[in-house]
């Protein structure tokens, strides 16, 4: 049986706020939430099953990660970790897996330029390489689709989710990272649609992401879609949830889970 995977995201803006985790609702009204090394530390004696570890201002402001943070992050934690923000190229990357970082993440250079996703596979494996996938929910003609964003979602490129994680899979993504713009720090639960037309629509795992904001939030996702793994900030941070009486519940309902 798959065993389904518990992974708390660190949103840190490095740039202007010196190194801070912060949580906000649809990408905006952004809140402190802690230091992304302390949070680490404790997700990992809590018994997270990976940490994402996300400069979510990075690609913005045109500059690469902020190597120290990482570093001092990635020696206090010994699960898997994925770091991602401002990469566009192997160097970028290099420099990420130098400091500790197990895969990378990818978003704006990937979407821009989406040769990228196939060197660094070839660089790296596609197991060390997750593109994450923004998405907002759109209508036309009475027809729903999901658009892409990039720039931590400050622009919308019409590029449609779905189709965009196909395309990614097949130039050698290891996983997609799949965020609801619209659902993102709303508590009201992960948006279902969005991870089952996805889940389904290709054969590498998918990480579920935004919305959560109770423990049976991730029994839904586990049970009405084929997302491998599912992703929280807000409700971990903040002690809503804890991850031991999550994997707790989950696994009474028949979720194969680490414990």
């Amino acid at each position: 049986m798959l065993t389904r995977r518990i992974i708390p995201c660190l949103d840190c803006d490095l740039g202007i706020k010196g190194g801070r985790v912060v949580k906000g609702i649809k990408f905006k009204k952004i809140r402190y939430a802690g230091l992304p090394w302390e949070l680490a530390e404790r997700y990992y004696k809590e018994g997270a099953d990976e940490i994402v570890f996300l400069d979510i201002t990075a690609s913005y402001e045109k500059r690469a990660t902020m190597i120290e943070i990482v570093e001092k992050t990635c020696q206090r934690v010994f699960i898997p970790i994925t770091v991602g923000g401002g990469i566009k190229n192997i160097e970028d990357a290099q420099k990420l897996f130098k400091a500790g970082a197990d895969k990378i993440s990818i978003n704006t250079a990937a979407i821009q330029r989406p040769k990228l996703v196939q060197e660094l596979s070839k660089a790296f494996g596609s197991q060390a390489v997750v593109v994450a996938i923004d998405a907002k929910r759109r209508y036309k003609k009475g027809r729903c689709w999901f658009e892409c964003s990039i720039y931590g979602g400050r622009k919308f490129t019409g590029v449609d989710a779905i189709f965009w994680a196909k395309k990614a899979a097949k130039l050698g993504a290891g996983e997609i990272l799949l965020t609801s713009m619209d659902r993102d720090g709303t508590k009201q639960g992960f948006d279902l649609e969005l991870n089952k037309k996805t889940s389904e629509a290709i054969s590498i795992p998918v990480i579920a992401s935004g919305g959560v904001g109770e423990k049976r939030h991730f029994l839904e996702v586990f049970k009405k879609t084929k997302v491998n793994a599912a992703l929280a900030a807000g409700t971990l941070h903040f002690n809503k949830i804890s991850i031991p009486e999550l994997k707790k519940y989950l696994k009474s309902k028949g979720i194969n889970v680490r414990v």
